[in-house]
């Protein structure tokens, strides 16, 4: 069974920040703050998350793309939502843990949805991975026609250290190098892809909560060594206790080592998954840690320490 009709593809995976750098070698584009997908165009719209979930139920208004598509393909992008020209994480992730028809609906009316598309992985009946990237960025121009649900990630040749700078200053998350010649690989995280990011980030298990003065809440965060769920500190800022009381409770924590100090905590299983902004430092913690949202497309034991 080929690509297309398995409909099973892990993506590419992106290496861990480096500083800025210019390379006539490497072509620069901005990360996108939304959710990784693979989208599968022929006769239907098929967009599924890095866990293989289908998302269309969640965004209804992306059930056409296909028909922007001058061959059956598969594409590799990000599924975001705009709001005032500026990817909005929250409200992507806010859409994609409704379940409620009528919300995502008027959702979909008001802030709609769309797929910007940075490598094609396939085209009409053929795998092309082993093409360079800057072959498959030439595909996938030719094959894509661009309209509000459906764009192409717009790149720049050498010039890594200026498109980050802009990004910064328009408060983007960064950028993403890539290699000229880079191959795609399913699944691997290479050194030909590399993140710059202002400000790093992590995934953490939310293990559990602690409700503060004028409805603020603390969450208490884990990560896993092997099997094993680590303490791994908290974060405050954009928490709110509403979000988290349709998650079911626990009378003792997850962990194995339980933190000192959380005697009036509200323990969760560790279902649920969440990631933190912070400025990083020498010493790996968590400085000025900011809650950024929730997110489904991640396992909790797949939020280990590294």
């Amino acid at each position: 069974m080929d690509l297309f009709e398995e409909k099973n593809i892990k993506p590419m995976l992106i290496s861990e920040m480096t500083d800025p750098f210019n390379d006539s070698n490497w072509i620069y584009e901005l990360k996108l703050d939304g959710i990784r997908c693979i989208a599968y165009l022929g006769e239907n719209t098929e967009l599924r998350n890095k866990r293989n979930d289908s998302m269309l139920l969640k965004v209804p208004e992306l059930s056409e793309i296909h028909k922007q598509v001058k061959e059956r393909c598969i594409l590799d992008g990000e599924l975001l939502i705009l709001r005032n020209g500026v990817p909005d994480f929250y409200e992507i992730q806010k859409r994609v843990l409704t379940t409620n028809k009528f919300k995502i609906e008027l959702a979909s009316s008001q802030f709609p949805a769309s797929f910007v598309a940075y490598d094609i992985l396939y085209r009409k009946d053929q795998q092309i991975t082993d093409l360079s990237l800057i072959e498959r960025k030439q595909i996938l121009e030719e094959t894509v026609i661009e309209n509000p649900c459906l764009a192409v990630s717009r790149y720049l040749p050498e010039k890594g250290i200026e498109l980050f700078e802009i990004a910064k200053k328009q408060s983007l998350e960064g950028v993403v190098a890539k290699k000229n010649t880079s191959k795609y690989y399913f699944d691997k995280r290479t050194k030909d892809w590399i993140k710059f990011k202002f400000l790093a980030d992590k995934d953490f298990v939310v293990c559990g909560y602690v409700p503060k003065d004028k409805g603020v809440t603390s969450l208490v965060l884990g990560q896993y060594d092997g099997t094993e769920l680590i303490y791994q500190g908290h974060v405050t800022f954009g928490v709110r206790q509403r979000d988290l009381d349709k998650y079911d409770r626990m009378r003792h924590p997850p962990f194995a080592v339980t933190p000192p100090n959380h005697e009036h905590a509200i323990w969760l299983k560790p279902e649920l998954v969440c990631v933190v902004e912070y400025m990083p430092n020498d010493k790996g913690a968590l400085r000025q840690p900011v809650f950024k949202g929730f997110r489904d497309d991640k396992a909790p034991r797949d939020c280990q320490i590294k």
